[in-house]
């Protein structure tokens, strides 16, 4: 057995897939508007259709959550030491299955992790590459509040641990803070597996240190900031992006850390950007 993953086909086309990795603690969903802007915006300027995906990261939305034999290792923390290697290898052989070689790679958060870890594990398959408020270093001693988290939302069987996701704060983006938003963060998160959600964080505790994967990278790749991220803003996305060849740069004023569903139409522009540079090579 193997890490299972759903994917959700948002278009068929030609070429290597656009493969869209989502962000804790919600599900493929949280691309939905950004896939449509994207398809929209690649008709607009005649670019041949490419296909979209975006499957459910393991153990959120319709994707189970991995056993314990196929998360491998686990640590006397809960952390599991392994499973975003395994996780990424599930995505690689997502893209195997249908017959590709190759996937323009985009994560959000916790997708950028694993999209960094392609990059580790399986450089050959990344064509392109887009990092949205993410970072490379693994959360090593520090990053207990992930372990504090997934053990909550398992005691609890619930997913109010992880609700603060939905409210807004001092200092968020006017986006953020509307009801549309609060809404539909909450009805997203409401619909989470609780066991998923803290399997997500333990994968996540228990990452390798990716930080010097950015050196690595060679194909196209956009790096995209939201200037009012409170973890991944200009001033840490920056630095990543200066890190990595040719990479471009995009801060998205009055914007949080959600970049793809607060300002979707920016990052379409910014992904469409990016498969016109891979097509190019």
């Amino acid at each position: 057995m193997a890490i299972e993953l759903v994917n959700h086909v948002y278009r068929e086309g030609e070429g290597v897939p656009v493969v869209l990795m989502n962000a804790y603690p919600v599900d493929h969903r949280m691309w939905d508007v950004c896939a449509k802007a994207l398809a929209d915006l690649s008709y607009l300027n005649d670019v041949p259709p490419f296909p979209i995906w975006a499957p459910d990261m393991a153990g959120s939305g319709e994707s189970p959550v991995p056993s314990a034999e196929d998360s491998g290792p686990q640590l006397a923390n809960g952390a599991y030491t392994e499973a975003l290697d395994r996780l990424a290898d599930a995505y690689v052989a997502l893209i195997n299955d249908a017959g590709y070689s190759q996937a323009i790679w985009v994560g959000l958060s916790m997708g950028g992790y694993v999209a960094m870890d392609i990059q580790r594990r399986h450089p050959e398959t990344v064509a392109g590459l887009a990092l949205c408020d993410t970072m490379a270093a693994s959360d090593g001693t520090g990053g207990e509040g992930r372990l504090a988290m997934a053990d909550a939302a398992e005691q609890t069987n619930s997913v109010e641990p992880v609700m603060h996701f939905a409210k807004p704060a001092d200092g968020d983006s006017t986006v953020k803070k509307t009801p549309e938003f609060i809404t539909t963060m909450t009805t997203w998160i409401e619909e989470q597996n609780p066991a998923g959600l803290a399997w997500r964080q333990r994968m996540t505790y228990g990452r390798p240190d990716m930080g010097n994967v950015p050196e690595t990278i060679t194909a196209p790749t956009v790096v995209v900031s939201g200037e009012l991220d409170p973890t991944s803003n200009p001033s840490v996305m920056k630095p990543l992006a200066d890190r990595i060849a040719g990479a471009q740069f995009v801060d998205i004023p009055d914007c949080g850390h959600f970049s793809a569903v607060e300002h979707p139409e920016t990052v379409a522009r910014a992904l469409l950007s990016l498969v016109r540079r891979v097509q190019e090579q």
